[in-house]
C-alpha cells in the first residue's frame, strides 16, 4: 500500500481557515444577509473580540469583502459582504444543515427550510460523478491520488 504525506491535506487546510464555530455562524449569518457588525453580533451571540477577529480572518482569506457605508450623522463603518470564494461554502453550509437537521434537531424538525425561490420546492444535495451518476456515499467513491500528492518517504 502506497502512502502519501498529508501536509497538503486539502481537508486539513479548509479547517486551518473555516474549523471554528463562530466562523460558521458569521457565514451562516452573511448566507442569510446579515452585513453589519452589530446585527452579526446580535444574530451569533459572539463576544465583540471574538467576532471582530473572526470578521478580519474572513477578509483576510478572501471569504468576505469590507464595503464602507455611513448612516447619516454617524461615522463611516464597514460591512460585510460574500466574495465569490465565501459564496462557494453554501453546500457545505447546506450539508452541515441537513446534517444537523437529521441528528440533533429539536423532534419538532428543522427551524430552517431552505427552498427553491423559483418553485419553493426544498433543496437537497446530491453527489455526482463527472459523468452524471449519482454518488451516494463513501462506498461507492474511491480516493486516489490527485496532482497534489506526495510520496511519502517511508512508502
Amino acid at each position: 500500500m502506497r502512502r502519501y504525506r498529508v501536509e497538503n491535506c486539502s481537508i486539513e487546510r479548509a479547517l486551518a481557515v473555516l474549523g471554528e464555530k463562530w466562523t460558521f455562524l458569521v457565514l451562516r449569518e452573511a448566507f442569510n444577509g446579515v452585513r453589519r457588525f452589530a446585527d452579526l453580533q446580535a444574530l451569533t451571540g459572539a463576544p465583540r473580540q471574538v467576532l471582530s477577529a473572526r470578521l478580519t480572518r474572513l477578509v483576510d482569506e478572501g471569504l468576505l469583502r469590507k464595503v464602507p457605508y455611513q448612516e447619516p450623522g454617524q461615522r463611516q463603518r464597514d460591512e460585510y459582504r460574500l466574495t465569490q470564494k465565501g459564496l462557494d461554502l453554501y453546500p457545505i453550509m447546506i450539508a452541515l444543515m441537513h446534517w444537523g437537521d437529521r441528528y440533533v434537531a429539536d423532534p419538532e424538525g428543522p427551524p430552517v427550510v431552505v427552498t427553491h425561490r423559483d418553485c419553493g420546492a426544498p433543496v437537497s444535495l446530491h453527489m455526482t460523478c463527472a459523468d452524471g451518476h449519482e454518488v451516494a456515499g463513501p462506498r461507492e467513491a474511491t480516493p486516489r491520488p490527485g496532482p497534489g500528492a506526495r510520496l511519502s518517504a517511508t512508502a
